[in-house]
């Protein structure tokens, strides 16, 4: 079976699409997967080509404001997008798969494989698409709107309105008169049951096939973050690519709640989300650009973070407790499903971060403990890679 992935977006939405990748060439299937400059995501052993968009220097550049991204809509976010949407029928039409694999943000891919007569099947790595009675969609942040819950996925699944020229345009690369057109054949939502039950109302179609995540690679920690994880118990503290407001007095605050609650502070400053001053220095902190998720947390008291999905569901498989800081989009939602769960405290929205508040919520956090141990059993004993791979087997007859 040949496979073309297409994923767009930061860390989070590349990292789950890569773990899909390598699973499926173990099977031995033929993979290729176009990715966003820049991702930050390891691509050993892969066979990648470029989107030619760059989310991380995008962010870097706006941050997480819905008002930058406004007043740049028409002089940066547009032409991006329309470079993205024109490399990705680009390398669909080169690659010739019998499966086209993709994120709601690749707009062109669904309607490239309908024009060439390809089964594509949607990737939903936040259930934001699929309406469902049981919650509103997760990028508004309501935790219920009753009757209009299914109604608040709409906005979502008019994106394509908002780029239809770009949309266009990329098809227009497309060679005439080839295999009449088919729609896309299945929901992918690599998402954990045991932290979002699948709502009953979903179409058979829609599969939650549970986390899809790369088997640990055998890295091993380097002396200095070994002795500082052995010195003590440790909070980890994180936002990815989150990159919004002031990123010191959010340091200060990490570093003085962890103080108050007896806790060691490791700190990855990802893309600049968290500023630790020299004052705020001392043995009982290490700051790190990024630490390898999957060696520090399983060894951590809790974790402090954006409540991005991938985070979300490293953390839980952790075992560990979370302390969900959201910004934007989905992670207000995480955050609540984590709180419901017994997983965590309620979830704090960064522009009320104080110290007094995060000493408070990490403090609490320490009572989720057990549940959030017992559920790591669960999460870790999943094999979402697998369950995917058997619903694109079916759909291309492998």
């Amino acid at each position: 079976m040949k496979v073309m992935l297409l994923t767009a977006g930061t860390r989070g939405d590349v990292e789950p699409f890569f773990a899909l990748a390598r699973a499926a060439a173990a099977r031995g299937h033929q993979v290729r997967i176009a990715i966003p400059e820049n991702s930050g995501a390891d691509t050993a052993g892969l066979d990648t080509v470029s989107l030619r968009m760059d989310f991380a220097r995008l962010v870097s550049d706006q941050g997480v404001s819905p008002r930058a991204a406004a007043r740049t809509f028409r002089t940066v976010i547009r032409p991006a997008v329309g470079q993205l949407l024109s490399a990705a029928v680009e390398h669909i039409v080169a690659f010739a798969p019998d499966v086209v694999v993709y994120h709601p943000k690749v707009l062109s891919a669904p309607a490239a494989a309908r024009r060439l007569g390809i089964p594509s099947v949607l990737v939903e790595t936040v259930p934001a698409l699929t309406p469902t009675r049981e919650f509103p969609s997760p990028i508004i942040p309501a935790a219920s709107l009753g009757p209009l819950n299914r109604a608040s996925y709409a906005p979502a699944r008019a994106a394509t309105l908002m780029f239809r020229r770009e949309l266009q345009s990329a098809l227009d690369l497309l060679p005439p008169g080839r295999t009449p057109a088919t729609e896309t054949r299945a929901t992918l939502i690599p998402v954990s049951p045991h932290l979002l039950p699948r709502p009953s109302d979903w179409p058979e179609s829609v599969h939650l096939t549970g986390h899809w995540a790369d088997k640990p690679a055998a890295t091993e920690i380097d002396d200095e973050l070994e002795a500082f994880l052995n010195g003590g118990d440790v909070v980890y503290a994180g936002f990815g690519s989150m990159k919004a407001g002031d990123a010191r007095a959010r340091g200060e605050a990490i570093i003085e709640a962890a103080r108050r609650n007896g806790l060691r502070a490791l700190v990855a400053t990802g893309w600049g989300g968290i500023d630790i001053p020299a004052a705020a220095m001392g043995g009982d902190v290490l700051v790190r650009k990024s630490v390898a998720h999957h060696l520090v947390l399983p060894r951590a008291a809790a974790a402090i973070y954006h409540g991005g999905a991938g985070t979300v569901h490293a953390v839980a498989r952790a075992g560990v407790p979370s302390v969900v800081v959201p910004f934007i989009a989905d992670q207000p939602f995480w955050g609540a499903v984590l709180h419901r769960r017994g997983l965590g405290p309620q979830p704090v929205p960064y522009r009320k971060l104080t110290a007094d508040t995060l000493a408070r919520v990490l403090g609490e956090a320490g009572s989720c403990r057990g549940q959030a141990a017992r559920t790591g059993e669960l999460v870790r004993a999943e094999d979402g890679t697998a369950v995917a791979l058997g619903v694109l087997e079916n759909l291309a007859g492998a």
